[in-house]
Formats: structure tokens, C-alpha cells, sequence
């Protein structure tokens, strides 16, 4: 099953309604239960949260996270002693501009 089909399944169920017929659960049922709706309603927000961390991390360039070698270091300090800026240094090296910053700060390239 998809995220995105788990989730539809999830709120409706939270919602009181059958993800199948679409027909509202009797008020004496399991469903209907304040605590099991609660339940429905976290596990809808995690479900949502899930979504967008995914889609965030699809967004991120390739090395967001990864450690840095020392040779990347060095080929980072010297692209950016010879005056190239953050969008391009980012580019070049599959890191994030707010990455890329943090690192010059480290080497006393940029102030914090």
C-alpha cells in the first residue's frame, strides 16, 4: 500500500467514516470511541509528517548530511578563496547553501 493511499485510509477512519463505502460508522461502534479517534488523529499527523519529511529529503542535493573528506574541504576552501559564492560552491559540491556557510565558518572563511 502507497503512503498516500495508508493516509486517506487513516482519515477517514478518524473522520468516522468507512474508507470503503464511504458510510459513517454507527455512533456505538470501535471507531466512534474517543480514544481510538485520538489514536486515528496521531497517527494521521505522523502520517502527514512522514509526507513531508519524504518530499523534503527528494529536495535535498545528494550529500546533505554525509561527512565531509578532507580533500572536499580543501577543494571547497580554494573554490571559495578563488571567489566563488555559496549558490555555485553548493551546486558543485551537492550540499546545502546553509551547509556550505557552516563549513567556511568552521574554517574561518565567513563569521558566524
Amino acid at each position: 500500500m502507497e503512503h498516500a493511499e495508508a493516509l486517506n485510509v487513516v482519515r477517514a477512519l478518524a473522520n468516522g467514516v468507512d474508507p470503503e463505502s464511504g458510510e459513517v460508522f454507527p455512533q456505538s461502534g470501535p471507531y466512534q470511541r474517543p480514544d481510538t479517534v485520538r489514536a486515528l488523529f496521531v497517527a494521521v499527523q505522523a502520517l502527514e509528517q512522514a509526507a513531508r519529511a519524504a518530499r523534503r529529503r527528494i529536495e535535498l542535493p545528494a550529500k546533505t548530511g554525509q561527512p565531509w573528506s578532507e580533500d572536499e574541504d580543501r577543494r571547497l576552501l580554494a573554490s571559495f578563496d578563488a571567489g566563488r559564492g555559496l549558490a555555485e560552491l553548493a551546486s558543485a559540491h551537492e550540499r546545502t547553501p546553509t551547509g556550505i556557510r557552516a563549513r567556511l565558518v568552521k574554517y574561518g572563511r565567513l563569521a558566524a
